[in-house]
């Protein structure tokens, strides 16, 4: 199952009502608990080129294409988290190589809606 999928499904197991990829919002995040004022984004790892992942390396062929992509890639999740935070959201990313971790990532879940 995609890694979204399954956070939707655990937050909606836990009674929580989200609205998915907000137009409203800068980068039109994942999940977004409007009341509670908090957003969950869920990000694979090599197109976020998650730090210290296994997944997150470059490609070895035309590197002259990838490496700008995927840099573009984390400046704008930057630029789009911080202009959330500056609306007043709280932001949980959560990576597609934390997903397999049901246990914790629930935790991690109820931790942060709660």
């Amino acid at each position: 199952m995609k890694p979204e999928m399954v956070v939707r499904q655990l937050v909606h197991g836990m009674g929580y009502r989200y609205r998915l990829h907000s137009p409203k919002l800068p980068g039109k995040p994942d999940l977004v608990f409007s009341r509670l004022k908090k957003i969950i984004e869920v990000r694979g790892c090599f197109w976020h080129q998650h730090g210290g992942c296994i997944d997150s390396h470059f490609p070895k062929s035309r590197m002259d294409y990838w490496r700008p992509k995927l840099q573009r890639n984390q400046q704008r999740d930057l630029e789009n988290i911080q202009k959330l935070l500056d609306l007043g959201f709280r932001v949980l990313v959560l990576w597609e190589c934390e997903i397999a971790k049901d246990k914790l990532l629930a935790k991690k879940l109820r931790r942060f809606l709660g």
